[in-house]
């Protein structure tokens, strides 16, 4: 049985048992010398205990059996992912109570950490590598890390992958020992911003949207109000995210009003909440 999306997220930003996760903070023209750099994954971020898989909230996920047989029993950090501009099909099925096992299929668990409080991230990227390869799963991968030289190669590297379907990079700094929280050991580079915003209204489509959603009316933290009427699919244009509940939307710089310029919306926001304001 699939619960209905705003009883699942209820349920997803208030567990008690949040896991200890590193979380990234924009680059600003750091060393990348310092880091190592990897592919961001749009995808559903999951917690291996050695015996289950969580969200980052504590959630526990009920993927098959067959998905995590042979996974080694240590604490990974990873992303359920099924692959570029594939986000919506890998939150639909992991909100399944009951798995459907043929969608579960299509995803891989890609493995980014194996957290411990005394190995600096470029030993443990050796760790979980080797830990993977050990592994006879073919649902469990390792994410690959590499270097770059300079500010220049960075920006490259990310143009030439989001004109693939990337989301952006990852930037692991190399000596950092772990750490739960936001720090300037994890860094996320990405060619346009993201923030929160709140839905208040649905406005009524038009002309081929007659009967649907044209366009969602958010609130941001600040209080300023402004519609969003592109990013959604046909199911969201016929099933809007609900009044009340917080979405992330995608944006290029802010108006001369101070508004989002060219918003698109992304997903339902997952928690727990920052309510980031645009800048």
């Amino acid at each position: 049985m699939k619960l209905c999306v705003a009883t699942w997220l209820f349920a997803f930003f208030t567990s008690a048992n949040a896991q200890e996760v590193q979380l990234a903070t924009r680059y600003d023209g750091e060393n990348v010398q310092d880091y190592l750099v990897s592919e961001k994954l749009d995808g559903i971020r999951g917690i291996w205990d050695g015996e289950a898989l969580r969200t980052r909230q504590g959630q526990k996920l009920n993927p098959p059996d067959w998905f995590v047989s042979g996974w080694p029993k240590v604490w990974l950090d990873g992303e359920l992912w099924a692959g570029r501009n594939q986000f919506g099909a890998v939150q639909n099925t992991v909100l399944d109570t009951i798995p459907n096992h043929e969608q579960w299929r299509e995803i891989r668990y890609m493995v980014f950490d194996a957290p411990d409080n005394f190995s600096t991230f470029e030993q443990r990227v050796k760790r979980y590598q080797a830990l993977v390869s050990d592994s006879d799963s073919a649902y469990i991968q390792a994410v690959d890390q590499f270097t770059v030289d300079s500010a220049e190669q960075l920006y490259d590297q990310l143009d030439a992958m989001v004109a693939l379907g990337a989301e952006g990079l990852m930037l692991h700094r190399k000596t950092a020992l772990f750490r739960s929280g936001r720090s300037d050991a994890l860094l996320k580079v990405k060619k346009y911003q993201d923030a929160e915003a709140k839905v208040v209204d649905h406005v009524p489509g038009q002309g081929k949207y007659s009967g649907q959603l044209g366009a969602l009316l958010v609130e941001l933290a600040d209080g300023k109000r402004f519609k969003i009427g592109t990013g959604f699919s046909d199911q969201e244009r016929a099933q809007p995210p609900e009044i009340g509940v917080f979405i992330t939307f995608r944006y290029q710089g802010l108006t001369s009003t101070g508004l989002p310029r060219f918003a698109s919306y992304q997903r339902i926001r997952q928690g727990p909440f920052e309510f980031r304001v645009p800048q």
